[in-house]
């Protein structure tokens, strides 16, 4: 766009703003002036009647309801000579509303900054077994995971369980932070569509799918004609066994743990449409500290690996 386009806009609504709020301000005053200065005669009726018993009488506004509203009006000129209202301008206070957050947020920093910090040179067991500091990641994966992974952190179809030790990106200490600091993106491309698979290709490959995982098919898909698909249709990322790839987020498809859930339905959904899922990240709006205790309760509920131990982990505790 441009960009001398773009500032003429902007300093068109300037404008706008200013007169509009101007002209609201200056009429409230010229209309209780004219109400003072009004022919009024107390006692008289105007000829204005309302379901025969309401009539308007032609008196004056009271002098101390007046008066309010002059303040009113002069209250209005002092705050936006003071606070931003007139467009643009930032008044006498230079006031701002990010102002007023960043300083609330510095203020909140030094008051509770020092109780997340003094976990940060534990290392994530440590922590994750201190009551102090599980009670502090409870309380910020209620506010900020719950949400999708469920207050209990069992998940829910698109969003995993993070109890049950199984993991796309791996559930070592390292790991878990990584996602947390950085987010995910889960991508499976759609493959119902010419030239990839017909529509009973497509049930072939699920068929296929679910017999690693010891579940049957009753779409009329075949299993063997699926067999001979896959290679071609999903080894690349699944690995030829279907056991998946851990470190770029492939999932394990003999491990009986499904993302969006087992009904072949759904499964034919997912390998005919294809999905994206995104996990956002939360380092640069946590920062280090918070995000070392969420890692430290994550870890804590069961499901996490120990760091020495990810070199041994079998592939089906893979996701």
């Amino acid at each position: 766009m441009d960009l001398n386009f773009t500032s003429d806009l902007v300093g068109f609504w300037n404008l706008y703003v200013v007169v509009i709020v101007a002209v609201s301000i200056i009429a409230c005053g010229v209309f209780l002036w004219s109400q003072s200065s009004a022919d009024h005669r107390p006692g008289e009726v105007t000829g204005h009647v309302w379901d025969e018993t309401l009539e308007e009488y032609s008196n004056p506004l009271p002098n101390w309801w007046r008066w309010m509203f002059y303040i009113t009006v002069v209250f209005a000129l002092v705050y936006l000579a003071l606070y931003p209202g007139l467009g643009s301008n930032k008044g006498q206070f230079d006031w701002t509303m990010r102002g007023q957050y960043d300083a609330e947020m510095k203020a909140a920093e030094q008051t509770y900054g020092p109780k997340f910090n003094q976990f940060l040179k534990q290392d994530v067991m440590s922590v994750a077994a201190n009551p102090e500091a599980r009670e502090m990641g409870s309380r910020l994966f209620q506010t900020y995971c719950a949400q999708c992974h469920g207050g209990d952190a069992g998940g829910q179809p698109a969003f995993p369980n993070l109890k049950d030790g199984d993991w796309l990106w791996g559930g070592t200490p390292d790991k878990i932070k990584e996602t947390i600091n950085m987010g995910r993106m889960g991508i499976m491309t759609p493959m119902g569509t010419k030239p990839d698979m017909t529509a009973e290709q497509v049930k072939d490959v699920v068929a296929y799918v679910r017999s690693l995982s010891g579940l049957e098919s009753k779409s009329g898909g075949s299993a063997e004609k699926g067999k001979e698909l896959y290679p071609q249709a999903c080894a690349a990322c699944h690995q030829p066994d279907g056991k998946g790839m851990q470190a770029a987020g492939y999932p394990n498809l003999t491990d009986k743990v499904w993302l969006y859930g087992s009904r072949e339905e759904t499964m034919i959904e997912t390998v005919t449409k294809g999905r994206q899922n995104q996990m956002p990240a939360f380092g640069e709006f946590l920062g280090e500290a918070k995000v070392h205790l969420l890692t430290a309760y994550v870890w804590g509920l069961g499901g996490g690996v120990k760091a020495e131990s990810v070199a041994e982990a079998a592939p089906a505790e893979q996701k």
